[in-house]
């Protein structure tokens, strides 16, 4: 019987089969012996064809070939990856400037991951109603890079001070009929956004740590979370780092769309954009075509092939 992977909590996979039931299942035996490099080889999202017992339960046997997914290095296993969910329309990446900041490393990180599978991001910038001054001065500016290099960008303010209704009506129809997915650092308001969008979620929330300024985990496993108006929501739990994981050092510049464009012009094919001369990239880098900011999150993902390099940031 075939169905929809639509809840994981690590051990157990809830299944919405197509004929409307939900069953709870399990990987069948040695079904994690075929090769797959993931803690995780099923992921929310994947359609799967289930064998079901006498108990009602039913046993994983095999999973539909994906659309795409979105993948990151395991928390804990270096050498291997984590799927984050597949089959995806688009993701929201929830960013906050402030309580807490999200690091444009962490943004540039998320993007490159998603072009890689070419999985359309939207950067949903929250908490704005908390931000002083200078603050929203910055966001304006990261927002006009963002868009300057192609990715559509939205600021609300769903906080539980705000007017939920109002500070999320422009993401409704961004959402309708569409799988996506719901990704951030924990604390940028994440299961506030969902509970506002799906008042039958009641969604879990938590304060942010005054002393570090950082979220807490309120997410504790990844679960598709249906819309009225069609589609769903994926929720996942917060992340604190994103180290990328199977990205060839050859391929990484198509991934930064800005970067890709000014590599053309390139003397040599195989430039890396560090050091060689006649590279464009680094004449536009000078010329304030392409933002420090992004050159520093692609090196940073060049120096990824050292595979201790995230095992203790998580």
């Amino acid at each position: 019987m075939r169905g929809l992977v639509i809840k994981n909590t690590g051990s157990w996979y809830t299944v919405k089969t197509d004929d409307g039931r939900t069953i709870e299942s399990k990987i069948k035996g040695n079904f994690r012996l075929k090769g797959i490099r993931s803690t995780n080889p099923v992921a929310v999202g994947d359609y799967v064809e289930l064998i079901i017992n006498q108990e009602g339960t039913a046993f994983i046997c095999e999973i539909e070939d994906r659309k795409n997914y979105i993948i990151r290095k395991s928390p804990n296993l270096s050498k291997q990856s984590h799927i984050i969910a597949a089959n995806l329309d688009q993701a929201f990446l929830i960013v906050t400037v402030n309580y807490p900041e999200t690091s444009t490393t962490f943004i540039d990180r998320f993007l490159a991951g998603a072009e890689a599978y070419e999985i359309p991001v939207v950067l949903v910038f929250n908490k704005y109603d908390l931000l002083s001054e200078d603050e929203l001065h910055y966001q304006k500016a990261m927002i006009n890079l963002y868009e300057t290099i192609g990715y559509k960008c939205v600021e609300i303010q769903a906080t539980p001070c705000a007017p939920t209704a109002v500070a999320l009506e422009t993401l409704h129809p961004l959402l309708e009929g569409k799988v996506t997915l719901m990704s951030g650092n924990s604390g940028v308001g994440k299961s506030t956004i969902i509970n506002g969008l799906l008042p039958s979620a009641k969604l879990r929330t938590a304060e942010i740590s005054d002393s570090h300024n950082t979220g807490m985990h309120t997410t504790t496993f990844s679960e598709m979370l249906p819309l009225p108006s069609g589609g769903y929501i994926i929720d996942t739990p917060g992340i604190k780092g994103f180290g990328t994981f199977d990205i060839d050092r050859a391929e990484l510049t198509s991934y930064f769309k800005e970067i890709f464009k000014f590599s053309k012009d390139c003397k040599f094919s195989d430039c890396s954009h560090t050091h060689e001369p006649g590279c464009a990239v680094l004449r536009a880098l000078k010329d304030q075509y392409i933002a420090e900011s992004r050159y520093m999150s692609y090196l940073s993902m060049l120096d990824d092939k050292d595979e201790d390099k995230y095992r203790a940031a998580f």
